[in-house]
């Protein structure tokens, strides 16, 4: 028996791409046995998304699904079929937890909602995942990962910062890679386990349903309640007057002097230069401009200010700086990439990154744990399934078919 801290959860998952894979991933991960189901022709999407090692797509190769499905059990089965629907059932007998993304109202048509599945097993936690909620009149319509951003409201104050000052003419953007996706994956995780108590207290399961654009507003919570106050944030009003993202010898830095200790502290590493000599006087102008209705352009002082940062900054690395503002007691903090990251000291410490060897893919480096557990250890205990790779443990081991009757069910297109 495992003694990590979900050992003995038992977990179906019907996902695909990122945000129900990445809920299953850290169930599994923390110990729960989850066994991910993919349609028989083609599986998870991420398969066919990469990035592929030597550019070469192949199906058992993506470094997204690789990474997305890691310590789970991988079988193939058609729910659409009588048959599979079936055996999909009787999975579900057994197990404590069901996660799903399919579009909103798909499931049911299958007969295979909720109600139908709390028939077969009453304690099902049931989690799905969809662009807009399984209620609305947004709940049927289709939603790209680009869209889902954008309809959460991050998009709006993006690029925020100094980058507003570089650019001040450009669109609302979307953050780099799969941001809403992953955090959505997380939030359907915190919201399966609350579920999931619930269902071990009360001895009844419950649904679970989560709406990707929901998630994003959720991380612009703050930005909710300036509207209370009738205060509409957007890029422009969130930049400072000087400093922040800054260009350094050897890359970029963040530095965020929001009070006065700070912007002391800042001065007293740049040397006490002539030009800041009265550093009271600039520190209470400094909060005037940032936090008094600066709002488009800096002044003629901004900018003369900003110029002497510039060309100090350009001076020094981004650790000698990032160094000696904590040292000063001002806010900064590098911006490393994945290079960086990957061949950081305080990570290679700290053990995050783990290898983990795929019989097609081989062996890569794959980003660790979210947490440290002392008592009920996280680790990664197999590697992403090849499709289709448990269906004879699962099926005959688990659900009594035979061998023959496997290939039957894989000639007739069930799995």
């Amino acid at each position: 028996m495992s003694n990590k801290a979900l050992a003995g959860l038992k977990v179906v998952e019907y996902g695909s791409f990122v945000a129900a894979p990445l809920a299953g991933k850290l169930l599994a991960d923390m110990g729960a046995e989850v066994i991910k189901i993919e349609a028989p022709n083609g599986g998870d999407e991420a398969r066919r998304m990469g990035p592929f090692p030597g550019d070469q797509p192949h199906p058992e190769k993506s470094g997204l699904y690789l990474y997305l499905n890691t310590s789970k059990k991988g079988v193939t089965l058609d729910l659409r079929n009588s048959t599979g629907a079936a055996m999909f059932k009787r999975l579900i007998e057994a197990a404590d937890v069901f996660i799903e993304n399919t579009p909103a109202g798909t499931m049911q048509s299958w007969g295979l909602g909720y109600e139908a599945l709390r028939e077969v097993n009453p304690k099902l936690v049931m989690t799905s995942v969809t662009p807009f909620g399984q209620t609305g009149p947004y709940k049927n319509f289709k939603s790209h990962y680009l869209t889902t951003f954008h309809a959460g409201g991050e998009g709006f104050t993006m690029p925020g910062g100094i980058g507003w000052l570089l650019f001040p003419d450009r669109q609302p953007i979307k953050v780099g890679g799969f941001f809403g996706e992953y955090n959505t994956g997380v939030d359907a995780t915190i919201g399966t386990l609350g579920a999931l108590w619930g269902a071990m207290e009360t001895g009844k399961g419950t649904y679970v349903d989560v709406s990707q654009q929901e998630v994003l507003l959720g991380l612009l919570r703050n930005d909710v309640l300036k509207f209370n106050e009738g205060f509409i944030e957007r890029r422009a009003t969130r930049i400072y007057p000087v400093a922040g993202l800054m260009q350094c010898k050897d890359g970029f830095i963040q530095i965020m002097p929001l009070e006065a200790h700070m912007w002391y502290g800042l001065l007293e590493l740049m040397g006490n230069p002539s030009w800041a000599e009265n550093p009271k006087e600039l520190y209470r102008y400094y909060i005037k401009r940032g936090f008094g209705g600066f709002d488009k352009v800096r002044d003629d002082k901004c900018n003369e200010m900003q110029f002497h940062l510039d060309e100090w900054a350009l001076q020094h690395t981004k650790e000698e700086i990032f160094h000696g503002a904590q040292k000063k007691g001002c806010a900064a903090g590098p911006v490393y990439d994945m290079k960086e990251l990957y061949e950081s000291e305080v990570l290679k410490e700290r053990q995050y990154f783990v290898d983990v060897a795929h019989p097609v893919a081989g062996t890569y480096t794959y980003p660790g744990a979210f947490a440290k557990f002392s008592g009920t250890p996280w680790g990664i205990s197999s590697p992403a399934p090849t499709l289709g790779q448990h269906n004879e443990e699962v099926y005959c081991g688990r659900l009594g078919y035979s061998k023959e009757e496997l290939v039957l069910l894989r000639q007739g297109g069930v799995i």
